[in-house]
């Protein structure tokens, strides 16, 4: 594997921080700002939203930019919302910032990824992925945490100001290690055309049931763990220094899911992509009837992390199949879809607690999320036997213009 796609994958890991940090600091972030726990979840609601809208509009807007500028500029955006995070006197503000650095974040995993896939043979894209997801999965296992112990021993901003730190590093190291490239789309007037063309992914229906399937699978998983936090000190009765103990298990887990997929998805999609969510939706349906036991919720969530990450290259090279010839927006387009479901989970999570139906039943929401997932991609492998017209047509022309698709974490 290429240094470059390594260098990509740890400055994953700062974005990757600051996504899924707030997990672990959703309540001193309520606390602070004297706002509910679900209004304090929808600050990953934020995040998402950004990530909606950033990763196509950014990838099209990105394309006559050479790609590592484009890279070193997003990181510098990002750093600065981070700052603007960690300043931020007010909710509102604080939620603006949000959406900032996801529209950066956006942007840098649409064009990295972009230069992960091209550096590495077809048959190499999920374990290219699989690097890049694990920047993520690092991100669980060290920075979340971490981040839980900063806001717990030095306020919520300082885990702000730690990211910003990283995202320095990030891109110092881009500058070092990634390859001056050409532009994203290609030379000259061939970008509008291009783009025009790649829209015509969105006539398949294969590239729909992807995209549905990844944003329930996402929203499944965020659903839950967006209030894991206070499930394990307010249902499982766990003391609040636990909480980033249990979030680094998760991560562990997402680590070794990661690895996993990486290495049977290229070979084994649908399989890999039914054994993960299944496994989801079972997790968080035996959470749901045994989170008041301590033991339980722990092992729990290391198991939610294996089962959750492990279908991620799956879903990543599954979209970047079925739209080949969307160089541009199938990975842009993926990742939009997972930020869906990451608006929508942490949204319904948010009124079943408001309700007062309680924390497990953020798990049963979970589990009922995945089964829609599975439903969805039960479907598509029916369909799977029957060649896309947008893929059939498009693929050889994907190949001259020698520029690989953007794939996203699912």
């Amino acid at each position: 594997m290429p240094a470059a796609v390594y260098v990509l994958g740890l400055s994953v890991f700062a974005l990757g921080t600051s996504e899924f940090m707030l997990s672990g600091l959703l309540q001193p972030i309520a606390r602070d700002m004297d706002v509910s726990i679900p209004r304090a979840g929808l600050l990953v609601s934020a995040f998402a939203i950004g990530m909606v809208v950033g990763a196509p509009v950014l990838a099209a807007a990105t394309l006559r930019l050479p790609r590592r500028t484009t890279l070193v500029a997003l990181l510098a955006v990002f750093g600065l919302g981070q700052v603007a995070g960690a300043l931020s006197p007010s909710y509102e503000v604080l939620f603006a910032s949000r959406v900032v650095s996801a529209l950066a974040c956006a942007g840098f995993w649409a064009v990295g990824a972009a230069v992960a896939v091209s550096l590495v043979p077809a048959d190499a894209r999920a374990r290219a992925m699989a690097v890049m997801v694990g920047g993520l999965s690092i991100a669980n296992i060290v920075g979340v945490p971490a981040g839980a112990l900063l806001g717990q021993h030095a306020g919520w901003r300082a885990a702000f100001w730690a990211v910003a730190g990283m995202s320095v590093l990030g891109l110092a190291g881009v500058l070092a290690l990634v390859p001056g490239t050409a532009r994203a789309g290609g030379a000259g007037g061939a970008d509008a055309p291009r783009l025009r063309a790649e829209l015509a992914i969105y006539r398949d229906r294969q590239v729909w049931l992807a995209l549905i399937a990844t944003a329930l699978n996402a929203a499944a998983v965020f659903s839950l763990f967006s209030y894991l936090a206070p499930l394990l000190t307010e249902t499982a009765g766990l003391k609040e220094s636990w909480v980033p103990t249990v979030l680094a298990l998760f991560g562990v887990g997402a680590l070794i899911g990661t690895a996993v997929g990486g290495r049977i998805a290229d070979a084994h999609l649908f399989g890999t992509m039914y054994g993960g969510i299944a496994a989801s939706a079972a997790v968080m349906a035996l959470l749901a009837l045994t989170a008041h036991l301590a033991v339980a919720a722990v092992a729990l969530a290391l198991l939610l992390g294996v089962a959750a990450f492990v279908t991620a290259p799956a879903l990543n090279a599954r979209m970047f199949n079925v739209a080949n010839a969307a160089p541009t927006l199938a990975g842009a387009t993926t990742t939009s879809a997972f930020n869906i479901g990451n608006t929508v989970g942490p949204w319904l999570g948010g009124l079943v607690i408001s309700a007062g139906w309680g924390y497990p039943a953020v798990a049963g929401l979970g589990a009922v999320l995945a089964v829609l997932a599975l439903g969805t991609t039960a479907v598509a492998s029916r369909l799977h036997h029957g060649k896309s017209r947008v893929v059939a047509g498009g693929a050889g022309a994907a190949a001259e213009s020698g520029t690989a698709g953007l794939v996203r974490r699912g």
